[in-house]
């Protein structure tokens, strides 16, 4: 059991038979009246964020996660199947799990959440960014550099970018995994 005063971004709690992440707090503690917490949590299992109000004092239901990297190995008709990297356990994932598989690589590495008591995944998280291989692209157009034109592109994993035009076919491409945006060109 934690209180109110333990509330921090990251922080698993357990609400309403489900689990949330905390993703923003503020303490609030107005001229009249009573302190509260406003929180902003995102359910581990739907992804759906809700904003809930704690009054100061009130005991929650904290959860303990376990990070834990694995290596993202194949996608079949179960899901996603990833390995631990090191027991060299597998484990698959269903899609609704994982945020934009789209730019999810052979090999790649991704943080899968498990709740630490019953062993179960609660959901995966990707790197911050990605590099990835521009296998096509429509060659740019010279002299249309008015203001930050730019071009879909498919990258290796089969993923639509919206990237600059200068960008060419085999070029490598770093890719923000959270909004999907083109951050730069990276370099052999």
């Amino acid at each position: 059991m934690a209180s109110t005063s333990d509330i921090r971004n990251g922080l698993c709690i357990d609400l309403n038979n489900d689990i949330y992440s905390v993703v923003e707090f503020l303490h609030v503690k107005p001229g009249k009246g009573n302190a509260f917490v406003r929180t902003k949590l995102k359910s581990l299992t739907s992804g759906k964020v809700i904003e809930q109000t704690f009054p100061a004092g009130h005991k929650i239901d904290d959860v303990r996660v376990e990070r834990r990297k694995f290596q993202y190995l194949y996608n079949d008709e179960s899901g996603f199947n990833f390995m631990d990297n090191e027991t060299y356990d597998q484990v698959s994932l269903p899609t609704e799990m994982i945020e934009r598989p789209e730019f999810l690589k052979e090999g790649s590495e991704i943080e899968i959440l498990f709740h630490a008591v019953k062993n179960i995944p609660l959901t995966a998280e990707m790197p911050a960014n990605i590099v990835l291989e521009v296998t096509y692209t429509e060659p740019g157009v010279r002299g249309d550099t008015a203001t930050n034109v730019t071009k879909p592109a498919t990258v290796e994993t089969g993923a639509e970018v919206k990237v600059p035009i200068f960008i060419n076919e085999g070029d490598k491409i770093k890719i923000d995994t959270r909004s999907g945006a083109y951050l730069e060109r990276v370099k052999a």
